[in-house]
């Protein structure tokens, strides 16, 4: 098991990649903090399953990420656990598909709430532990809009774009303490978000482009997470990786 006797917190656990990190991280050994907008009876059980499959740990933690003092809240709970945390995956996102002219700087301001302020104000919280055991690694998903500049996804590219300048500063910043920041950047990976902001047609021209001929599974994400948060890349950091099959 990669990672026997870690322990870490993923963000957006309830469904798609996040899910899926949460289900492969746990399965390969480590306890999970497992922060989730909405605490459900659903996901309740879903967490019991894994955690009987995998004879670990996973505690549920509330977070709203379009919430500040969510967040905040979800921080001094994580914190005191005093657990040594080995790995901090920010998952959890929003998207926003509009044409620029039809957007509202509000929307600008929501989205960008949710998938940059409050990570980076999430990942501050929690980063004094990484720094005072002098390891560790964190990891941001990004996404292929934040470069291929998607038609639509001004709000969203632009939010995603921030993330991925934002994680190459901090990965200089937490070098001196041995700690990875890096940030990943999926292409289409087939989860319901995905399905509800692409059109058929959209996905048809698209897989074209790709020379996979499939767009991604949530395990493809997840398995990358793993080797990102493993001792198998203690030697990268600062890094953006496109995981897209290839998209031209």
């Amino acid at each position: 098991m990669l990672l026997k006797n870690g322990c870490g917190v993923v963000t957006g656990c309830n469904r798609g990649i996040g899910l899926s990190i949460l289900n492969n991280l746990s399965k390969h050994g480590a306890d999970i903090f497992a922060c989730v907008r909405n605490i459900d009876e659903e996901f309740i059980n879903l967490k019991k399953k894994i955690e009987k499959e995998n004879k670990n740990k996973i505690e549920i933690v509330k977070l709203d990420l379009k919430s500040e003092s969510s967040v905040k809240s979800a921080v001094s709970e994580i914190n005191s656990f005093n657990k040594n945390i080995n790995f901090i995956v920010n998952n959890g996102a929003v998207i926003h598909n509009k044409l620029f002219q039809m957007t509202k700087i509000e929307e600008f301001y929501d989205t960008f709430k949710i998938n940059f302020f409050n990570q980076v104000l999430f990942t501050q919280g929690l980063m004094r532990n990484l720094i005072k055991k002098k390891e560790g690694s964190i990891v941001f998903l990004s996404s292929s809009a934040a470069k291929d500049g998607n038609l639509g996804r001004s709000a969203y590219s632009s939010s995603k774009s921030a993330l991925t300048s934002f994680s190459k500063v901090l990965s200089r910043e937490l070098g001196i303490y041995g700690i990875r920041v890096n940030s990943i950047s999926p292409g289409l990976t087939n989860t319901e978000m995905m399905k509800q902001s692409t059109s058929p047609d959209s996905l048809e021209n698209i897989l074209k482009d790709i020379p996979l001929k499939r767009i991604g599974e949530p395990i493809d994400i997840s398995n990358f997470i793993l080797f990102l948060v493993s001792d198998y890349s203690k030697y990268i950091t600062g890094q953006d990786f496109r995981l897209d099959g290839g998209l031209k």
